[in-house]
């Protein structure tokens, strides 16, 4: 694309052809599409979809995730112009990726909101299309896994966070940000014993038998000794990558519901995620991004950054 090309590339979350790509339109202009990529419900031809879930509901501290999806995607708008730096491949050019726009619910009848969700991503997931999902809250995950372990199996679930969101819970029909993936891994979805949490700085006396890597080993061992790590405890198996920003300090990102201090910073986080490639990731999401709560847009762009590299993750496994 040339600088002659741009009058036809205005809005290219509408306007533009091909699925693959960098993009000359201005950041401060056009559609907000996440990358810039094409809005669009037709996923013929796409490997990835990136989805948002704006929806928050029994945080415990601050609300405003469902604010995230459309943050996240306005501060992408930084980055479709070169191709995401560190990779082996040029991810932009090489991959089809399209914007799927937001999963529809009801804000009125929040019980119906876990299976809505869950049909969502089933679609795409049907289509052989693999979904990168915007949150929302953390709770989104839930009712996400339920999807990719029709289609795979338990999962092994990489989680980086400042909490381990195990915290016992029967109640099938609780929604909280808290206590999923005690669900998850009591209902199956979730194999622990290949699944790890990354940057745990909170107390929880049962992990269920997940591999925990916590913030001080991260800050004491390095990055890359942390990926090598994660890449032993996974293996081969097909994994979903979930990074509650939380999991970040929050002087890297102070815009989410329950900020923990002593975690990691943007640039490690960049390492271990760069360090992990090759891994069986099938999917991911980034969570608790609360614009609200952060008016310069710091973790919004952190968010974005995250969710690009799991969109390569997911490419190395496509191209490689």
């Amino acid at each position: 694309m040339a600088m002659s090309d741009v009058e036809n590339q205005i809005d290219a979350g509408f306007t533009r052809e091909d699925l693959r790509g960098t993009n000359l339109e201005a950041a401060y202009g056009g559609a907000v599409s996440f990358l810039k990529r094409r809005y669009t419900k037709d996923l013929t031809g796409a490997q990835i979809a990136v989805t948002g879930v704006p929806f928050d509901l029994a945080v415990s501290n601050r609300p405003g995730t469902r604010l995230g999806p459309r943050a996240i995607r306005e501060a992408s708008s930084y980055q479709p112009y070169d191709e995401p730096y560190g990779w082996p491949f040029r991810a932009l050019s090489e991959l089809a990726i399209v914007d799927y726009g937001d999963v529809a619910y009801d804000y009125a009848n929040i019980p119906a909101f876990p299976a809505a969700l869950t049909a969502h991503i089933r679609k795409i997931l049907a289509a052989g299309v693999a979904p990168v999902t915007l949150g929302g809250d953390h709770y989104i995950t839930y009712p996400v896994l339920k999807a990719f372990a029709e289609k795979y199996g338990p999962m092994s679930l990489l989680q980086f966070d400042a909490h381990t969101d195990t915290w016992a819970d029967d109640d099938p029909d609780r929604i909280d940000h808290g206590t999923m993936f005690y669900k998850a891994v009591k209902e199956g979805l979730v194999d622990p014993a290949r699944s790890v949490q990354v940057g745990i700085r909170t107390s929880n006396a049962d992990t269920l038998g997940v591999n925990i890597i916590d913030a001080r080993e991260v800050h004491e061992t390095g990055p890359q000794a942390v990926a090598q790590k994660i890449r032993g405890i996974l293996g081969d198996h097909p994994t979903y990558l979930t990074f509650d920003i939380d999991g970040l300090d929050p002087a890297f990102a102070p815009g989410t519901g329950t900020p923990v201090w002593g975690g990691m910073s943007s640039a490690q986080a960049a390492i271990i995620l760069r360090d992990l490639g090759g891994i069986n990731i099938k999917g991911g999401d980034v969570v608790e991004v609360s614009p609200p709560f952060d008016p310069a847009g710091i973790t919004a762009v952190a968010g974005a950054h995250v969710a690009v590299s799991i969109i390569c993750l997911l490419g190395w496994t496509m191209v490689m």
